[in-house]
């Protein structure tokens, strides 16, 4: 029988303007966080992206 894969739901804060723009999901064996380059609204520019806080 297959494990099932423990996912986390984590928040995309704009490193620019600091606003919460994404929601993704993380592995849990995934160590660190991420960050991406993605649109922001509210800069109206790709930015990067990193893991918020809770």
């Amino acid at each position: 029988m297959a494990t099932k894969k423990k996912k986390i739901i984590t928040k995309m804060q704009c490193s620019v303007c600091k606003s919460i723009n994404y929601f993704t999901k993380k592995s849990k064996a995934v160590e660190g966080k991420l960050e991406m380059k993605k649109f922001c609204k509210k800069c109206r520019k790709h930015t990067p992206h990193k893991e918020a806080k809770k």
